[in-house]
């Protein structure tokens, strides 16, 4: 089964943290000075907020699988749709080790696929490579070679 996953930038993440915790009833299952993220059940979705530098505004979308083979599954499909996918292997990002998949929609939105395997203490991008960055938390960028793209990782992207 698959979760949905949204993750906001905010400009103020104390102010937004009580706006969600009233919203969905519930305390974030992760929280961190710059991060916060609701595991809901009811809807089932991965929903996120940071506050690392970006525009206030939608970061990105996706969906987090149970299974490694699920993701596989996905890029693979992804892939036979003609889509350039980018895969990352082992990635630390918000607070949690991972693999992925990222596509980006004809709006240049970045759409991730993840299996989650693991936490990490850190958010896995430290805030100068973040905002030097135009892309999502570990997200490819929407040029030719993606920012965490394994040739021009920055010092501590998705690491």
């Amino acid at each position: 089964m698959k979760r949905f996953h949204v993750h906001l930038s905010v400009k103020d993440l104390p102010q937004s943290i009580a706006f969600y915790n009233h919203l969905f009833g519930a305390a974030p299952t992760v929280q961190r000075t710059d991060y916060a993220k609701w595991m809901l059940d009811d809807p089932r979705v991965n929903f996120a907020v940071s506050q690392l530098g970006h525009a206030p505004g939608l970061d990105h979308l996706g969906f987090q699988v149970e299974f490694a083979a699920d993701l596989a599954q996905g890029i693979e499909s992804l892939r036979a749709a003609g889509l350039h996918v980018q895969a990352q292997q082992g990635t630390q990002c918000c607070y949690a080790q991972s693999d992925k998949g990222w596509v980006h929609d004809p709006q240049g939105i970045p759409w991730e696929t993840f299996f989650t395997h693991g936490e990490s203490t850190v958010y896995g991008v430290d805030r100068a490579a973040r905002s030097a960055s135009s892309g999502a938390c570990c997200a490819p960028g929407s040029a030719p070679t993606p920012c965490c793209a394994p040739e021009d990782r920055p010092q501590g992207c998705c690491a």
